[in-house]
């Protein structure tokens, strides 16, 4: 009897893990750039008591959860700094915790100090990792590799364009697994260091990338986890109600 309940517990555990990811996706849907977190992949342990395994299992968690890589959509905004990958790829960035990670935000701003920052703050990173930093000016032009050539504010009429900074970007393979950490921002592993800064990301200025979270898609699964958690309820009544009448059945007759 307790195997069936234990058995409803977990798959309402799991459920709960779902749900986490699920509000995330849906309160990040807005955010330039975010990308959709899946739910954790599970494996099977059996309990080990004293060298024995019995038959009781629990699913757990096997790693840090993953996230999708589909590209979401770009819309044309004509502002300067609003930069986007199109395609594979993601800018560095230096987040506040210091530790670098990559990103795919592009709705960048000129801090008063002159540093490149994207919506959330973390500073844009050039390819020997340090944060971009633009003196004032008239105009800019950012090209598809990431060059940022700038007017300065006190050039002469007919100046040239002076090269300012890159953003770095780079493109992992297929062979470097890339997890979100406990910050949310995403590195190799989870924890890095990043990979190098190779500039084969397309850069398109002017331009926005939206998340790639799909509301339809979320709310018809929150339906099917409610779904699963009010099953998972019924089966620890039934339990109880099992276990309940086994009992009266034992009873010696008054």
């Amino acid at each position: 009897m307790d195997r069936m309940i234990y058995t409803a517990l977990n798959a309402l555990s799991v459920n709960r893990d779902t749900q986490v990811s699920q509000a995330q996706n849906l309160a990040n849907q807005n955010v330039p750039g975010f990308r959709r977190d899946l739910s954790n992949e599970t494996i099977t342990r059996f309990v080990d008591v004293a060298g024995d395994l019995r038959s009781r299992a629990f699913q757990m968690e096997s790693g840090p959860s993953g996230f999708s890589e589909a590209q979401g959509g770009l819309t044309r905004t004509d502002q300067d700094l609003d930069v986007a990958i199109n395609g594979g790829g993601y800018f560095h960035v230096m987040p506040e915790s210091g530790d670098p990670a990559l990103s795919r935000r592009g709705d960048m701003r000129r801090d008063l100090d002159g540093v490149l920052r994207n919506g959330a703050g973390d500073a844009m990173l050039n390819a020997a990792g340090e944060p971009i930093v633009l003196p004032d000016y008239q105009s800019i032009v950012i090209t598809d590799i990431g060059e940022i050539y700038i007017k300065e504010a006190d050039a002469p009429d007919g100046a040239a364009p002076i090269l300012a900074g890159v953003l770095a970007t780079s493109t992992p393979g297929p062979d470097v697994a890339l997890y979100k950490g406990l910050d949310g921002e995403i590195r190799p592993n989870g924890t890095g260091p990043l990979p190098p800064a190779d500039q084969l990301a397309e850069i398109m200025q002017g331009t926005l990338e939206g998340s790639n979270v799909n509301a339809v898609e979320e709310l018809l699964t929150s339906i099917e986890v409610q779904r699963g958690f009010e099953m998972g309820m019924r089966m620890v009544l039934t339990a109880r109600e099992m276990d309940e009448s086994g009992s009266r059945v034992m009873q010696a007759p008054e």
